[in-house]
């Protein structure tokens, strides 16, 4: 008899090494394999912080790192979307300022408790230092398609942009013109499997993807794995793309003949794991995968995620 998988990440309790790169003159990225990647921009007299981890603890260890090359202050923190893992150490940056996509404010009164005991439960180790936790992060300032911040001086602006539906409804990139640089949030991960439980599939891998393409990014940061340079940048978001649509087609020829979900899980699988089997979160992420493209085919909305649906799910098609 085949032992069950251990639930989500729970078993993963292994320290990443984190890789610290300055992608140009006061740009930083902090990727840690397939753990949440973060950044940082310099303006002139502040900076603008993007993701802002799990927890106090986790960011107050990012914000370590960074002071070793900028005592700036943080004007603004911004959240690319709303997943706990990504919001809820926003705390240690002591921002003026935290800002998100209208839509990301609308997901974190509708289901921002449940998402955080949800997450907490899949990805413990990245939850270390959680009683610092002071609440759920609410943005002060929030947008529904631009908004632009001047970094001062010969350092150019940043846009912040919402491009489409996609890993929620909520993502926005920060793309830097003068330098050629976005960080893409998890509209684009880099050699590191994707979690799509709250996604919209079809618009993310056509017109909100074609749109992150659009930009000509000469560096991105993706939101999990490595940063990717020049001709990379293409294949980072075709790999992104080609997970969804492998999923999706998976997905919706056993949905189509009136299959089970247990059967598009398994058509899922065995149609992604030999090319992207092998990166990380792979088998925790693809059951929720499964469940919300089965949804989306069926015309319904992204559920809420809750501590025991998780588990529920895991039982019945990854136990």
């Amino acid at each position: 008899m085949t032992e069950p998988k251990p639930f989500a990440s729970e078993a993963d309790l292994d320290e990443k090494e984190e890789v610290l790169e300055i992608l140009a003159d006061g740009v930083y990225a902090l990727t840690a394999g397939g753990d949440p990647t973060v950044g940082a921009i310099e303006g002139e007299d502040f900076l603008i912080c993007f993701e802002a981890r799990a927890t106090p603890y986790m960011a107050g260890r990012w914000l370590d790192q960074l002071r070793r090359h900028t005592d700036k202050p943080v004007r603004y923190l911004v959240l690319s979307h709303y997943h706990a893992v990504r919001t809820l150490g926003a705390a240690a940056f002591d921002a003026d300022v935290i800002v998100a996509h209208q839509n990301t404010r609308e997901l974190i009164a509708e289901r921002g408790m449940e998402d955080w005991a949800s997450e907490a439960g899949r990805m413990p180790r990245l939850f270390q230092g959680a009683e610092g936790i002071p609440g759920l992060t609410w943005p002060d300032v929030t947008f529904t398609d631009r908004m632009t911040i001047d970094l001062g001086g010969d350092r150019g602006h940043v846009e912040l942009a919402y491009l489409g539906l996609g890993h929620t409804r909520g993502d926005i990139v920060a793309w830097m013109p003068q330098q050629r640089i976005v960080f893409a949030g998890d509209l684009v991960e880099s050699e590191a499997a994707l979690y799509t439980g709250d996604a919209y599939h079809l618009e993310w891998q056509t017109t909100t993807l074609d749109r992150v393409k659009a930009l000509g990014a000469e560096t991105l940061v993706g939101g999990r794995g490595r940063v990717v340079r020049e001709r990379e940048v293409d294949m980072a978001i075709e790999q992104t793309r080609g997970f969804l649509q492998v999923l999706t087609d998976s997905v919706r020829a056993v949905q189509g003949r009136g299959g089970s979900l247990k059967e598009a899980f398994d058509a899922a699988h065995e149609a992604l794991a030999p090319k992207y089997g092998g990166w990380p979160i792979f088998e925790h992420t693809l059951p929720f995968d499964v469940q919300r493209i089965w949804d989306e085919l069926a015309g319904a909305n992204p559920r809420i995620w809750t501590a025991e649906r998780d588990r529920q799910l895991w039982a019945e098609l990854q136990g």
